[in-house]
């Protein structure tokens, strides 16, 4: 009994291993590739994180950078449109939408380079081939700027409009495919009231020349008319003293710059003259001041015993040729034939009869 027992313990057959020591083989071995690894883990991780952090800190500080610089761009602005000189030069809604539409445009630009080279820098670290990803996006971009050409262009043109100061909310500009008072100034659109009231949709790409009225000043011109017999003199006297008049009244005296001058003869007819008459105004008010400087010197004009003619009519050209006398009168060989048709005409119709043109026989 005690030989079979030997026997039985040293029994040389392997055995079929068991789940529990293959699971355990396996757990070792993922624990001593954890442990081989860690450090690399960990450091990416970390070098992940202070990427983040710094794009994040970056990107904050530049913000809040634009955002105090524009700050201080309005209240410039505010502080110049308290002056009187700056209430005629100076638009701090305009300037405010300006630095703000500006502002934009920085903040996007910055946070879109600062947290694009994070994110690359990020792929740079976990190892990933930025090659191909680069390419696709190269042919991505390309791909989506021929499809949306027009879309860039008319971002890129309300970007350049915008930096370079071309016009404004509340300037009246003549953008050649509309006209009108601008209302509202996009990177993409820019709307216009026009004269009837109605809203123009203009696209920033689709604007070649921009002519606008609202900058600098603007010059209010009049055509006064009179007969060629008038002492011009006079005449000239009795408008200079209306415009001082004018200017020295309000609201007259604010949107009036300069003097109203007396440039001269402008035209010459036969029975009369055209006197031109300036003035440099506020932009945007020169119609008004043209209509109130008719008004007045048509008054004062009146009140001199000065009156005002209209253009007068041009003669029309003849054009017809003046007939000849001699082209009805037919030859005298002609007339002493009696039998022709020439002789017949000219030969007196005898008198109707007494009640003929009554029927009676």
């Amino acid at each position: 009994m005690f030989r079979s027992v030997v026997l039985a313990a040293e029994d040389p057959t392997p055995r079929p291993p068991s789940s529990l020591d293959e699971a355990q083989r396996t757990a070792n071995d993922a624990a001593g590739w954890v442990e081989a690894n860690w450090s690399v883990w960990l450091g990416n991780s970390l070098r992940i994180i202070l990427i983040v952090v710094i794009a994040v800190v970056m990107r904050s500080l530049i913000r809040r950078a634009i955002t105090k610089l524009i700050a201080r761009m309005n209240r410039t602005a505010q502080a110049v449109d308290g002056t009187a000189l700056g209430g005629l030069l100076v638009n701090a809604e305009r300037r405010r939408q300006r630095s703000e539409a500006i502002g934009s445009v920085l903040r996007s630009v910055a946070s879109f380079l600062i947290m694009g080279t994070a994110a690359l820098t990020v792929l740079s670290v976990l190892k990933i081939n930025l090659a191909p990803l680069l390419a696709s996006a190269g042919v991505a971009g390309v791909a989506i700027g021929f499809g949306a050409r027009n879309l860039v262009t008319d971002f890129l043109s309300g970007v350049f409009m915008i930096l370079e100061d071309q016009y404004g909310v509340g300037d009246t500009i003549d953008a050649g495919v509309a006209s009108g008072e601008v209302i509202e100034v996009g990177l993409r659109v820019t709307k216009l009231r026009g004269s009837d009231g109605e809203i123009w949709y203009v696209r920033n790409g689709e604007v070649k020349r921009i002519g606008n009225l609202s900058q600098g000043w603007a010059t209010a011109g009049v055509d006064v008319q009179v007969r060629s017999d008038e002492d011009l003199d006079r005449v000239r006297d009795v408008i200079a003293r209306t415009g001082e008049e004018m200017q020295k009244e309000e609201p007259w005296n604010e949107r009036l710059w300069e003097p109203v001058e007396v440039l001269g003869l402008n035209a010459i007819y036969l029975d009369s003259v055209v006197i031109r008459v300036s003035a440099k105004t506020v932009p945007g008010k020169a119609l008004g001041v043209e209509r109130e400087l008719r008004w007045r010197i048509k008054r004062a004009l009146d009140a001199e015993g000065i009156s005002i003619v209209g253009r007068p009519q041009e003669p029309e050209l003849e054009t017809r040729a003046a007939p000849d006398p001699t082209a009805t009168v037919a030859p005298p060989s002609v007339l002493a034939n009696p039998a022709s048709p020439q002789a017949k005409a000219t030969e007196p119709i005898p008198a109707a009869p007494p009640g003929a043109a009554l029927g009676k026989p």
